[in-house]
């Protein structure tokens, strides 16, 4: 009997300061996702969650916890409304941070690795190169800028993803950052924590 009510003290001990979690203390914040991690594998039917509370126009990825916009669509200074053209890297990566899609701010341009995370490389010419299942639209078989730049190639280079075929890397096209703007390619938006900025 003893050990039960030492029991039942150290219990409520515990409950008071906060090391067991009741019901009532819970906090209740949507639905629960595991943690991304880079080491797991999933399906795409159980990888990616379209976001309702994005009006259905982002991506949750989640194995590494990025969301993506679910349609790529114009950046730059052209009308949302004209078909996708490959733009100069500097339009595309303010393009990104002047985003709301879904009624949201905090988008930006990806780095090499976040983008390349999309890529399957199984996936037969001409592509776009993407699990199948994913949830995406809009996504062409061509070159997206990234924020990662290189600098092997020189001031104003930047690494791009291929989605048609699968290359993803240093790119000759210019950044813009300095000398004049001559490269072109497209862009895909992404909101989360980044650990390589580049701008």
């Amino acid at each position: 009997m003893r050990q039960v009510r030492l029991y039942a003290c150290g219990l409520t001990m515990l409950a008071m300061f906060g090391l067991i979690a009741t019901p009532a203390a819970a906090d209740s914040v949507g639905p629960y996702y595991a943690n991304p991690s880079w080491d797991q594998t999933l399906p795409a039917s159980t990888r990616f969650v379209v976001l309702s509370n994005f009006n259905s126009q982002a991506v949750l990825d989640r194995e590494t916890g990025l969301v993506w916009e679910k349609s790529p669509t114009q950046l730059g200074f052209s009308s949302s409304t004209d078909p996708l053209i490959q733009l100069p890297w500097s339009y595309v990566k303010f393009g990104c941070l002047s985003r709301k899609t879904g009624g949201r701010f905090g988008w930006r341009l990806p780095t090499v690795d976040e983008l390349a995370s999309l890529l399957d490389p199984s996936v037969p010419l001409p592509g776009p190169a993407l699990p199948a299942g994913h949830p995406f639209t809009n996504v062409q078989a061509s070159a997206y800028w990234t924020a990662t730049q290189e600098t092997s190639l020189g001031s104003g280079s930047a690494h791009i993803v291929h989605f048609g075929g699968t290359y993803v890397g240093p790119d000759s096209r210019s950044t813009g950052i300095s000398g004049p703007v001559h490269g072109e390619a497209l862009g895909w938006c992404v909101r989360g924590d980044s650990h390589a900025q580049a701008y």
